[in-house]
Order: C-alpha cells, then sequence, then structure tokens
C-alpha cells in the first residue's frame, strides 16, 4: 500500500516538475528575427503551433511525470530490498545466537549431569565401603559375643558339673 505522505511528497515533486517545464515553454512576445524572414502566416496558423508546442510540452511532462513515478517505485523497491535484507540479516544472527547459547546450555547441562553421575557414584561406592566395614565389625561385634557366651556357658556348665560332683561325692562319702 502506498504511504500517504509519500504520495503527497509525491505530488508535490511532480507538480514542481510540470511548473518548471511550463516556466520553461518560451512566451510569443515578440517574433524573432527568424520568424519575420519567414513568410508572413496567418494567426490560426501561430495558434496552431503553439497548441502544438504546448502539447508537445504536455506530453514531454507526462513522460517526465511517468519518469517521476517510475523512479520513485524504483527507489521504493530499493529500499524494501533493503528493509527485507536488513531484517534477514537480523533473524540470521539472532538465530545463530539462539543456536549457540542452546548449544552452550547443552554442554553445560551435560558437564553438570556427568559431573553429578560421577558424584553419585562416589557417594556410592563409599556408602557401600562403610556399610561393608560397618557389616564386618557387627559380624565380629556378634562373633565376640557368640564366643564370650559360649565360654561363658562352658564355664557355668563345668562350674554346674563339679558342684554337681561335689555335691556328689558329699553325698557318697
Amino acid at each position: 500500500m502506498a504511504n500517504p505522505k509519500e504520495d503527497k511528497k509525491v505530488s508535490q515533486e511532480t507538480e514542481a516538475e510540470a511548473v518548471e517545464l511550463v516556466e520553461g515553454i518560451p512566451e510569443q512576445t515578440e517574433p524573432s528575427v527568424e520568424e519575420i524572414a519567414e513568410p508572413p502566416t496567418t494567426p490560426l496558423d501561430e495558434v496552431l503551433g503553439q497548441a502544438e508546442k504546448a502539447y508537445a510540452a504536455y506530453m514531454e511532462a507526462q513522460r517526465q511525470v511517468a519518469g517521476a513515478y517510475r523512479g520513485n517505485e524504483q527507489q521504493i523497491a530499493k529500499t524494501y530490498k533493503r528493509a527485507e535484507k536488513q531484517a534477514q540479516n537480523t533473524f540470521d544472527e539472532s538465530t545463530r545466537q539462539a543456536l549457540a547459547t542452546r548449544d552452550e546450555a547443552v554442554a553445560q547441562a551435560l558437564k553438570s549431569r556427568d559431573e553429578a553421575v560421577a558424584s553419585a557414584e562416589r557417594t556410592f561406592k563409599e556408602a557401600k565401603k562403610q556399610a561393608e566395614r560397618a557389616c564386618e565389625a557387627s559380624v565380629e561385634a556378634a562373633r565376640m559375643t557368640r564366643d564370650e557366651a559360649i565360654t561363658q556357658a562352658w564355664q557355668f556348665r563345668d562350674e554346674t558339673i563339679e558342684q554337681a560332683w561335689n555335691i556328689y561325692a558329699k553325698l557318697s562319702r
């Protein structure tokens, strides 16, 4: 769609060019030496000559107006193409930046994930070692408690048997 402000500007420029063309048409004030040397012409011939000159000037003005419109159209097309190219370049640069930012974020996320996995594996191994040490300690404590209980049971048994024999020996005498 055409811009009304640009249309006014073009109209004013076109009017100015038309005025210049009209001002450029010589007025018939005094006949020149050549005109005097020519055979006298009739007033109708003069009016027809002036009409032909005016028509030729009008046609020239129309060609210039059409040329001005074509020039304006070409200038607008160039401006549009320039703006379109600039918009495309801006889009391309924004896209490149977005892709680079995404790639950096993905790389950072992968690095963080790898570090988290490595840390989790280290924590797991350490927890497993601690659990094994705790288990071994518990098993050792249970073995010692069992050995002590067995030793005490054997001692109690031995004492009980000895007491029983002592009582039997006293009774049997």
